[in-house]
């Protein structure tokens, strides 16, 4: 059994849910179906996941999980082939896709199609940079994975806060503002986006760490790096994650109080997206009990009571590739 530490319970943001989850999540799902990424049993794995946020939140949600699925499954020189395709749609979303393409290319563009019809000048260039970092950490994961060489935590830390792709995540709060540069990449607000960023993948790490062990798959996740790095146990380096999530959380509260004055046409824009920042780490950690993705249909009762049994290993099928990409359904 492991023992998951409640990381969020201080935070000062509550749980909330878009009063048109229900609505907009079918039709995302629906299109989404329409392309067929993955094969039925995969398919309705995926669903369990239960993507949410009004419609382009939860095409971008399908987006980064599509590329997450697909490119753990590949070595380096195809990561970077399908990362090269998702930055041409981006480029490109009015363009029809190459015959026989990657099923990247059409979800990532029918996504930023609809976005753009959305999206602010300002919203539209600040994603783009915060997306394509993200992109480029992707292949430098995977090239991580074929060097197979051990992270330190500091450098785990450095790397999975472009990789986990929040940054980018951030955009449906900022659609429909015009957020100048210098307060957009002012280095307080950078400060605070980071922060954000490490609050979610470790929260994400602790409770991926169950099905990432069982498949193999475990090597790039902070418990994995704390337990070589301190040469310890997993329950000694899921207490360090506790102490250490809370020591992030306190330096996002303190950097809340310098963020600067732009001036009365951008302060109430800027407040609102960091408003919107401040809703991810709470919004994830609900999220990662009540989808499926990592507890099956116990995740009320995990999240209640923080006790997950350890799943048995799967024999990950050294074939494996993108065009047979299988998402493991939890089962506990």
């Amino acid at each position: 059994m492991i023992y998951l530490p409640e990381t969020m319970k201080k935070w000062p943001w509550a749980r909330a849910i878009n009063p048109y989850y229900e609505e907009i999540s079918a039709q995302s799902k629906a299109d989404f179906h329409d392309l067929r990424p993955f094969n039925p049993t995969s398919q309705y794995a995926f669903d369990k996941c239960d993507f949410e946020h009004f419609r382009i939140g939860c095409d971008l949600m399908n987006v980064f999980f599509i590329i997450d699925e697909y490119t753990d499954v590949e070595n380096m020189p195809m990561v970077r082939e399908m990362i090269d395709i998702v930055i041409d749609a981006l480029d490109n979303p009015h363009k029809k896709r190459p015959e026989g393409e990657i099923v990247l290319g059409e979800v990532v563009r029918r996504f930023w199609e609809l976005t753009l019809g959305s999206a602010t000048p300002n919203a539209v260039k600040h994603f783009l940079d915060c997306f394509t970092d993200y992109l480029e950490s992707v292949v430098e994961q995977a090239e991580d994975r074929e060097s197979d060489t051990p992270l330190t935590i500091d450098g785990y830390l450095k790397m999975r806060r472009r990789n986990i792709g929040i940054r980018p995540s951030f955009m449906p709060a900022e659609l429909g503002l015009n957020l100048p540069d210098e307060a957009f990449y002012h280095p307080v607000v950078q400060e605070l986006q980071y922060l954000i960023a490490e609050l979610v993948f470790l929260d994400n790490d602790m409770v991926s760490y169950n099905k990432e062990q069982a498949t193999g798959d475990s090597c790039h996740n902070i418990l994995t790096v704390a337990m070589r790095q301190f040469n310890t146990d997993l329950q000694t380096a899921l207490a360090w994650l506790y102490e250490h999530h809370a020591q992030v959380q306190a330096r996002f509260l303190d950097a809340l109080k310098r963020v600067p004055s732009f001036g009365p046409q951008v302060d109430p824009q800027l407040e609102q997206y960091i408003s919107g920042m401040a809703i991810w780490p709470r919004c994830n950690d609900s999220w990662n009990f009540e989808s499926g993705r990592y507890f099956g249909d116990k995740g009320l009762e995990i999240q209640k009571s923080r006790w997950v049994p350890m799943l048995p290993k799967v024999e990950r099928d050294p074939m494996l590739r993108a065009d047979n990409v299988r998402v493991l359904l939890v089962k506990l």
